[in-house]
């Protein structure tokens, strides 16, 4: 039983995910499940390594339930922030940078490859912060401030893959 809490917990990241699109954005409910997505993606990881359950399975349902609590949160919040087009061009980039990536991690290796690298943790909690800052932080700032690091971290995983032996 142990072994399997780690990947029950990332699968509450995509329970509240979906429930996540029922709710009205920036509302305090809206947040609270907000929180707790990003509590599960905390804490998912280091109960694996505490349970000695770490697994290839376990690290691409975390990726997986990172796509889709990204997708449920663009379809609540894109619609009712001021996003500068600035932002959508430069998130493009780093899309597909990240898409080329990927693409070059499996025609090499024969496998879906992803790097949980600090700078892609760091992208992760300064994008999961953004919505709790609009309040008083201009969203142009904080996303510039996530597009440029989330860049680094895209360029920086394409050097690992490209790297890798």
């Amino acid at each position: 039983m142990k072994k399997h809490v780690a990947n029950l917990i990332t699968s509450l990241r995509i329970s509240f995910s979906i429930v996540l699109l029922f709710l009205t954005p920036l509302s305090p409910a809206f947040f609270t499940v907000y929180i707790a997505a990003g509590i599960t993606d905390m804490t998912d990881g280091t109960i694996a390594r505490l349970t000695d359950s770490v697994s290839e399975a376990g690290s691409r349902l975390d990726t997986l339930a990172d796509i889709v609590f990204t997708a449920a949160c663009m379809i609540k919040l894109l619609p009712v922030l001021d996003v500068p087009i600035w932002t959508y061009w430069w998130a493009a980039a780093i899309a597909l940078t990240k898409a080329v990536t990927f693409a070059v991690g499996f025609i090499r290796f024969r496998e879906f490859t992803a790097v949980h690298s600090i700078l892609n943790k760091i992208t992760g909690a300064m994008l999961f912060a953004l919505p709790l800052t609009l309040s008083f932080i201009d969203l142009k700032y904080s996303a510039a401030a996530v597009c440029a690091v989330a860049t680094c971290a895209a360029v920086q995983e394409g050097h690992y893959i490209g790297c890798r032996k």
